[in-house]
């Protein structure tokens, strides 16, 4: 009787544990490594970018060690879900992709962050960013929810979509990414586009 007792416990302890679904997903300037059994994320400089995933099923706080080549940190996962761990030394700013809007070339227009102006400039700011408006201001070498579902599509910043598969009638769970700059830049071109053009000179 007593060892049905321990080993119902521990049937029951492990399927609580199984539940927890914590996914790390990885962007880094050159090389990138998770060491899932020492809990550590491990960055090297080198051309181009990066990404990798890992999950880990665990209850509680996941502290994760960072390595960089110019020292060491750490970074807390108190939440199930999908996190995004910035391992650029630029800020990165990003959305909930509208599935439907994707079907437009113009990149300005695929994300909700693309709406206008104002809003490209809260995000830089770092105004009116939660996970509730499911919009990311993720500084480097930190790591941000993104979503309960750890299925969910990232696409990194310097990466274009070029196919996107709907799950039946559901539309995909597709958060877009871009750096702080990259954002900057396309503010200054819509600016642009809000100038009129200049009046052609009057015929003599």
């Amino acid at each position: 009787m007593k060892f049905s007792s321990i080993a119902l416990l521990a049937i029951i302890t492990l399927a609580t544990i199984s539940c927890h679904s914590k996914k790390i997903y990885v962007d880094a300037k050159g090389h990138a490594t998770i060491d899932k059994e020492n809990k550590t994320i491990t960055l090297k400089d080198g051309g181009g970018t990066e990404q990798t995933t890992e999950s880990f099923s665990t209850s509680g706080t996941l502290t994760l060690k960072i390595k960089k080549e110019d020292g060491e940190t750490s970074v807390d996962i108190n939440e199930d879900g999908l996190f995004f761990f910035n391992g650029i030394n630029d800020t990165i700013i990003g959305a909930y992709l509208h599935y439907g809007v994707q079907k437009n070339n113009d990149t300005i227009r695929q994300a909700t962050i693309l709406k206008s102006i104002d809003s490209l400039q809260n995000l830089v700011e770092n105004k009116n960013v939660s996970f509730a408006n499911k919009n990311f201001y993720i500084l480097p070498y930190h790591a941000t929810k993104i979503s309960d579902n750890t299925n969910a599509m990232i696409v990194p910043p310097f990466h274009q979509m070029t196919s996107l598969e709907q799950n039946g009638d559901k539309d995909p769970e597709v958060y877009r990414f871009y750096s702080i700059k990259d954002i900057r830049e396309k503010i200054e071109k819509q600016k642009a586009m809000t100038v009129a053009p200049p009046e052609p000179a009057p015929k003599k």
